[in-house]
């Protein structure tokens, strides 16, 4: 059966999470393991087991999967991103809607800044199509700068440097909702 199958030339070590885990989990020692994989398999950005301890996941990671920056929250979130993409955190009206999103989801950006319905204002598109990288409803922890009580309706985005002009600051000057949208790669017939 070795004939057949030769063991691979050669391996590298890389970590893996030990079992399923949710977005947002703090990673503990537990939580990963060892494995052994080809050069070639080894994704970009990948730290060693003492970097990712104590880090917080961006995504769910399934039993198996190989562990990279980019799923960790922190400057790895805007792997793959354009040059210039910053990371924009926005604070939604309706704290309750963020539980319908999730990291990797497209979502247009929309500020209202009427009063109610005795003045009302159009509504305005701030930033259309950006990714979401982190919420405060999937497992989003305070850290070290926040208390619990700000991260509640707190939603981080990934934008170009146009959108993020746009978006910084945005809650001061009304009240930020989303909507949620298709892949930016879809062609939409209305």
């Amino acid at each position: 059966m070795q004939q057949l199958t030769p063991a691979p030339d050669a391996t590298v070590s890389a970590w893996a999470a030990a079992k399923d885990l949710p977005a947002g989990r703090v990673l503990a020692p537990s939580d990963l393991v060892a494995i052994q994989v080809p050069p070639g398999v080894l994704p970009g950005g990948t730290p060693d087991q003492t970097v990712m301890e104590g880090k917080q996941l961006a995504v769910a990671l399934r039993k198996g999967q190989l562990l990279a920056d980019s799923l960790l929250v922190g400057p790895g979130l805007l792997a793959g991103s354009p040059p210039g993409a910053a990371a924009v955190p926005l604070r939604m009206a309706d704290p309750a809607s963020i539980q319908l999103v999730s990291p990797g989801q497209l979502i247009n950006v929309v500020m209202t800044s009427g009063s109610g319905p005795e003045q009302a204002a159009p509504s305005q598109l701030l930033a259309s199509a950006v990714p979401v990288l982190w919420t405060s409803a999937r497992g989003g922890r305070a850290g070290q700068w926040l208390d619990t009580a700000e991260t509640d309706g707190l939603i981080v985005v990934a934008a170009d440097p146009d959108q993020a002009g746009r978006l910084a600051g945005a809650s001061t000057q009304g009240k930020l909702f989303f909507v949620l949208v298709g892949s930016r790669s879809g062609s939409g017939s209305g």
